[in-house]
């Protein structure tokens, strides 16, 4: 960096003139900042327009989100971090799940990829990530952070560039080895990035973006949004019989929604019975409260549900988030009930309907589960 460009962003900061440069000037403090940034971390950090553009939108149309992402890194980062450190990995690799999964463990892509780090099926099992009906493991913050970090250990064995290394999580070893082919040998990303797919040509300059505006967000005027808990607040239990999230909420006055929260890795709010024993996450105090009401919890024994017990429920919307589906021509409440993953008697209930006809062009509510 020359010594103009240094003293010309100094001059920017100090002045406040940010907020009304421009481009060129933004050009310059976005370049000066992440070039700080870059001489710290081992992971090589450039500056171009595709960047740019990223910073723009993450500062722009998803502030708010970034709000809350800023907030949940509290909960995630020190447990990223820790894993990342024990394996001698650079800690910036934390920011992956900023634009992997938007710190979401329950977030599923398009393309059935889940969680946190956002494991395909098949590469979580490379990882011994089970995937049952009860459980999905790529959902557990601790044993997804686990295999993300051997994943990305193979990964920089294989490229010995972090870059390279972070195309190849994106798109997988073998489109960068093709693009690497394509290119004449050649290992410099943005000099192999043409031959990339689409989404790999994208993937390092969000990274890149991200990196920055985690570290510069009250620079963009981002107020975090705090999380419920964060990582120090919370404790474990080793559990070694079944438990529903339902009998856990009453024995201890947490809803059933942040205890999903807080233990992703169970796909039905239920804990079955595992060897040697299954894990619950909990505030660190409302442990002792679980421990004195154990009894209790052991003793209780849930009814089956069935039919009758479903319509009862059918209008729940503990933890559901409120859309609008408008009817087309020819669309019939069952195909309707499939799209959204739910049932005839939810949309009946939510609606207030009569039967479960319903006629094009009627707006009709539906609540849907997070990351669905």
């Amino acid at each position: 960096m020359t010594r103009r460009l240094h003293i010309l962003a100094i001059i920017l900061f100090i002045s406040g003139y940010v907020s009304t440069a421009k481009a060129d000037e933004l050009d310059l403090m976005y370049e000066y900042r992440i070039a700080q940034l870059n001489r710290l971390s081992p992971v090589e950090l450039e500056y171009n327009a595709d960047v740019r553009k990223y910073i723009e939108l993450y500062t722009g149309a998803r502030k708010e989100d970034m709000a809350k992402i800023i907030g949940l890194s509290k909960l995630y980062f020190p447990m990223f971090e820790e894993a990342l450190d024990r394996l001698s990995l650079p800690h910036e690799l934390k920011y992956l799940t900023v634009i992997e999964s938007g710190l979401n463990p329950l977030a599923t892509s398009a393309s059935g990829a889940v969680g946190l780090w956002q494991f395909m099926l098949n590469t979580g099992k490379l990882f011994d990530l089970q995937v049952t009906s009860y459980i999905d493991e790529r959902r557990d913050p601790y044993k997804s952070t686990d295999a993300a970090c051997k994943y990305l250990g193979y990964l920089y064995n294989t490229f010995h560039d972090w870059n390279l290394v972070m195309a190849s999580y994106n798109g997988g070893p073998g489109e960068v080895r093709k693009a690497i082919e394509r290119s004449k040998g050649e290992t410099n990303y943005w000099k192999i990035r043409p031959h990339l797919s689409e989404q790999a040509r994208h993937y390092v300059p969000a990274f890149i973006a991200a990196f920055y505006l985690m570290n510069y967000y009250k620079e963009h005027g981002i107020v975090p949004v705090e999380p419920a808990y964060d990582y120090q607040k919370l404790d474990t239990l080793h559990i070694r019989y079944a438990v529903s999230f339902s009998q856990i909420s009453q024995a201890i006055g947490l809803d059933v929604t942040r205890i999903r929260m807080l233990n992703p890795v169970y796909k039905r709010d239920f804990i079955i019975e595992t060897e040697p024993w299954a894990l619950l996450v909990l505030p660190a105090d409302k442990i002792q409260l679980y421990l004195q009401n154990e009894n209790l919890i052991l003793g209780y024994v849930p009814p089956p549900d069935d039919y009758n017990m479903m319509v009862q429920r059918s209008a729940n919307t503990e933890g559901m988030t409120k859309i609008i589906h408008v009817v087309q021509p020819g669309e019939v409440t069952h195909r309707i009930a499939m799209q959204y993953n739910c049932t005839l008697e939810n949309i009946r209930a939510w609606n207030n309907l009569p039967g479960f006809e319903v006629k094009a062009g009627q707006p009709l509510v539906i609540w849907v589960k997070e990351g669905e």
